[in-house]
């Protein structure tokens, strides 16, 4: 069993961005997706008001888990921990496409470890900057739900014209939505980097220590 989870945030990617990546990586591994899950509460909520979340999970026991990057799972420290825990002792192996690492119960401890660490990082250069949403990223669209359905369409060939009859939505929102997510070059190449072979080891050269 291969599931996605999807959490969009404002200030980090949105679920389109996800789908998309996670989308790539799927078709660049022959893997086969047999369920997404979409969440959208709020990052604010800590994980013991995730219900949803926490019985989606204990549901697909031993499931192999594609996520886009580690702060979907929560950008709570205490939480997350949590999550990471929980989630190997349930026996999924779980895929961080951005980092190009695969974690599972049988994992080196400094990689789970180092994946924590890139968010408590980077969690800390942001509280540095301005709050608003980071240069450069984009905002939900009402587009994200249907990127799936949009990627095979174009895959088919369909025009612009022809996918926002399809979904009874205006053609230019639609082309300029397209064109925002490069869901052409999403269609029909891989928009992830190349993975190192020395992921893990690159990984753990990130984590920071005290002077």
């Amino acid at each position: 069993m291969v599931v996605t989870y999807i959490r969009p945030d404002k200030n980090f990617d949105a679920a389109g961005e996800q789908l998309q990546l996670i989308n790539s990586y799927a078709h660049s591994k022959n893997i086969v997706i047999d369920d997404e899950f979409i969440d959208h509460t709020s990052q604010n909520k800590r994980l013991e008001q995730r219900k949803n979340v926490t019985e989606y999970f204990r549901g697909n026991e031993g499931a192999t888990l594609l996520i886009y990057d580690v702060w979907v799972l929560s950008t709570n420290m205490e939480d997350l921990i949590q999550m990471f825990s929980c989630l190997l002792k349930k026996r999924f192996t779980i895929h961080f496409i951005k980092q190009s690492v695969i974690i599972s119960e049988q994992s080196n401890s400094v990689v789970v470890l180092g994946l924590i660490d890139q968010l408590r990082q980077k969690l800390q250069n942001e509280s540095k900057r301005v709050i608003g949403r980071p240069l450069g990223s984009k905002s939900n669209s009402k587009f994200d739900k249907h990127v799936n359905e949009i990627i095979s369409f174009i895959k088919e060939n369909k025009s612009v014209s022809e996918i926002a009859r399809i979904l009874g939505q205006r053609r230019s929102s639609l082309k300029d939505y397209i064109e925002s997510r490069e869901l052409k070059l999403a269609a029909f190449s891989s928009l992830l980097p190349q993975s190192s072979e020395d992921a893990e080891e690159n990984l753990i050269n990130t984590i920071s220590c005290p002077d």
